[in-house]
């Protein structure tokens, strides 16, 4: 059938038997779209993606019946019918039963768009009570879902590690294009030691039935917000992109929410998940899984730049859009599962806040600023300057030992509650840095120092810009540097496993690459 005759005459308000005033066409690379007032009908192309296969009616005929079918699963008033298109007996094209059908379209009921749930939040208006109940619902629905057969093949790690190494096989060539190499080959690593770390933890999720036939496309614009929560558009192409683990679903949601900013709702949805389906074990997996998705659609993205013709504009979104979503996956990758304490070293000015501040942000640890703490302890307010001595008032011996004792205390609260840390601060003295060490062998963590230098020119620009700042909490000074290198005790205690030095002047993100990589990869 030629389905350019088909859009156009399913672009006319007479096609229809409730006669819309208007028909608006909407097309997507397998669908053509017609939304004719409060009815939708979807056509599907005659195409071949090797993943789906839309290319014969018997095959459109069917997954139009699966789409009608699956989606009923979460939005059973949405879903109405299969409306078949065919020939009258004068030749034109018509909606209904006839002794010559060309064509099925899936007819649905219009959805309220200022109700979906994108437009919410965009609106600030999915608080944490709308999370929870998308949350109730997809949980419910998953304890529903169809499992066993086929559906737990998908599950096993020869499956799970055959979808890693094709994406990465996939994405050599777009390396130093929308990802780096670094990035490809962190992120390979992380995948091939999580998966040989977790062999028992994803087996024992196919025996527990946690392999289910989902919804497969679980993103911000396939969610409703109206009456009840209604779901729809699932994947009924292809079952390879249904058939997951649960936690694989709740990580895709999680991953789309991140990316577009909404970082307290996607922790609301995850806790509430969690309550309502108890399953413990799915906060191992989730940034595992998040990582995932976020690399396959920075992969997905990066197919377009293969199009020819595209416009150069059009080519530099693609790539920022597929470059930020491969800096999600890594930001997954970086981040701490376990508790471990991670020391900065080093004399003023050599930028120990801000390498921990960054170094915080992608292992998703809390950072404890021994410059904050001092004068928390003092009740006296951070932004408060203080320019003593070398030594003396609020830095002398006393009150420093003070602080860095409760500094680890505090860590160690922490640390028990699960928590990586960063303890932010100079750790001049062998003695404070073996005590950091003591109590982190104490509770069992692993424990690293990372000590920064930097040349004095460039240390004294910095402290000189610092007396300007006055929100930084800092009191470092230039004419306290010389003292404070002589009472600096050098770094010889600490294995050389657990201790980098960073210059922080001289490109030091290579170096905390390698950090990040180095800690990351210890913990798997």
């Amino acid at each position: 059938m030629d389905h350019p005759h088909i859009v156009e005459r399913m672009t006319r308000p007479d096609f229809y038997p409730h006669r819309p005033q208007k028909v608006e066409a909407v097309q997507t690379h397998i669908s053509y779209v017609f939304i004719a007032g409060d009815y939708v009908y979807k056509v599907k192309k005659p195409v071949n993606f090797g993943f789906l296969d839309f290319t014969t009616l018997e095959k459109r005929k069917f997954y139009c019946e699966e789409e009608l079918r699956l989606n009923r699963r979460l939005a059973p008033s949405i879903y109405l019918d299969v409306a078949p298109i065919g020939r009258d007996d004068a030749g034109r094209l018509t909606l209904g039963k006839t002794a010559n059908i060309v064509e099925y379209a899936v007819l649905m009921n219009k959805l309220p768009l200022d109700k979906m749930l994108k437009i919410l939040l965009a609106r600030g208006k999915a608080d944490a009570g709308i999370m929870d109940a998308v949350a109730k619902k997809i949980a419910r629905f998953h304890q529903e879902a169809q499992t066993g057969g086929r559906i737990d093949e998908m599950g096993s790690i020869g499956v799970i590690r055959h979808n890693h190494e094709e994406n990465f096989a996939q994405t050599e060539k777009y390396i130093d294009v929308t990802l780096s190499a670094f990035q490809h080959g962190f992120l390979k690593s992380y995948a091939e030691k999580f998966l040989a770390a977790s062999e028992a933890l994803l087996a024992k999720r196919v025996a527990e039935h946690k392999i289910r036939d989902c919804h497969g496309d679980l993103h911000l614009e396939h969610i409703c917000v109206a009456d009840e929560i209604i779901v729809f558009d699932c994947i009924e192409f292809n079952e390879r992109f249904r058939f997951a683990d649960v936690a694989a679903e709740v990580a895709f949601l999680n991953m789309d929410l991140d990316y577009n900013g909404y970082f307290s709702q996607s922790a609301d949805f995850t806790n509430s998940y969690l309550k309502y389906s108890h399953d413990e074990d799915l906060r191992a997996l989730l940034n595992f899984y998040r990582c995932y998705y976020a690399f396959v659609r920075g992969k997905v993205t990066s197919f377009r730049l293969d199009q020819k013709e595209l416009p150069q504009a059009e080519r530099e979104e693609i790539r920022r859009i597929a470059s930020k979503y491969f800096d999600l996956a890594c930001a997954y990758a970086s981040r701490l599962e376990k508790p471990a304490l991670i020391l900065t070293a080093g004399l003023i000015g050599s930028g120990k806040s801000y390498q921990a501040r960054n170094l915080a942000d992608r292992f998703g640890t809390e950072v404890i600023r021994s410059d904050v703490l001092r004068k928390e302890l003092l009740r006296i307010a951070p932004t408060e300057k203080h320019h003593e001595a070398f030594g003396q008032g609020i830095y002398s011996g006393d009150i420093t030992r003070k602080t860095y004792e409760k500094a680890v205390e505090l860590a160690a609260e922490k640390i028990g509650r699960g928590i990586p840390v960063i303890l932010d601060a100079s750790f001049r003295c062998r003695a404070d840095r073996t005590m950091a060490a003591d109590m982190a062998r104490r509770l069992g963590v692993p424990f690293y120092v990372i000590e920064c230098t930097c040349p004095d020119d460039v240390v004294k620009t910095r402290l000189e810009k610092r007396m300007q700042d006055r929100d930084n909490p800092s009191d470092g000074r230039w004419e306290i540097l010389e003292e404070q290198k002589k009472q600096y005790e050098a770094v010889t205690e600490i294995p050389r496993s657990c201790l980098f030095h960073i210059d922080t002047s001289d490109n030091p993100e290579n170096v905390r690459r390698q950090i990040v990589s180095s800690i990351k990869m210890a913990e798997l």
